[in-house]
């Protein structure tokens, strides 16, 4: 896929963050004409996690990095420190001087403004997004980010695109419902979906 198109997509993959925030993501990036690229999009045993993830950040020209999950939140739990350390990853690759690398532009999002101070200072000074973990405001901070680094011009509003997707998962459910005419089976792939079928599924809508 073209370099200059595609957008790494680096996140938490919990159920509750897969339905409020990665598909929200996934739907906006091929929404303006980009292709979303993340560790989902191929399971291979034979082949290494890092260096899968490794191999895909190095194709995309963009990456969007959420660290709203690096900080532990009860006793015991361990804070996720893959995000943070892809995010470096990919830093290190933009400051490589191998060509085209140097030309990679990044979003970084979080729940609360300067949360990633507490757990990450050595990337203090560079420009973040919060979405308050809620998609309404995801999509403000995506409509942001393309216009001004991507400069997508002519975007329908934050609140046209969070509207469309929620017609999209609606429409996606009636579709299966009709395709199986039974509604436990329509929600289960609904909650099953993997995320290449997803995305599959947002292309054929365009």
């Amino acid at each position: 896929m073209d370099f200059e198109k595609n957008i790494f997509i680096n996140c938490p993959f919990d159920e509750t963050f897969k339905n409020d925030l990665l598909k929200p993501i996934i739907y906006i990036v091929l929404k303006n004409g980009f292709n979303p690229r993340l560790s989902l999009e191929v399971s291979d045993s034979g082949q290494s996690r890092l260096l899968k993830i490794t191999e895909i950040i190095k194709h995309c020209k963009f990456s969007i990095h959420d660290l709203s999950k690096v900080k532990s939140t009860k006793a015991n739990e361990f804070a996720r420190m893959n995000m943070p350390f892809e995010l470096g990853i990919d830093y290190g690759l933009r400051n490589s001087e191998v060509k085209p690398l140097g030309e990679k532009h990044f979003l970084i999002l979080e729940a609360k403004k300067h949360d990633y101070m507490k757990a990450l200072s050595d990337i203090n000074g560079l420009d973040t997004k919060a979405h308050k973990n809620e998609t309404k405001e995801l999509f403000k901070c995506l409509y942001s980010w393309f216009s001004e680094t991507l400069r997508i011009n002519k975007q329908d509003p934050p609140k046209k695109t969070f509207d469309d997707f929620m017609q999209f998962n609606s429409w996606l459910f009636d579709e299966k419902l009709n395709r199986f005419q039974n509604e436990i089976i329509a929600l289960d792939y609904i909650q099953n979906i993997t995320i290449p079928e997803y995305i599959q599924e947002i292309k054929d809508q365009f």
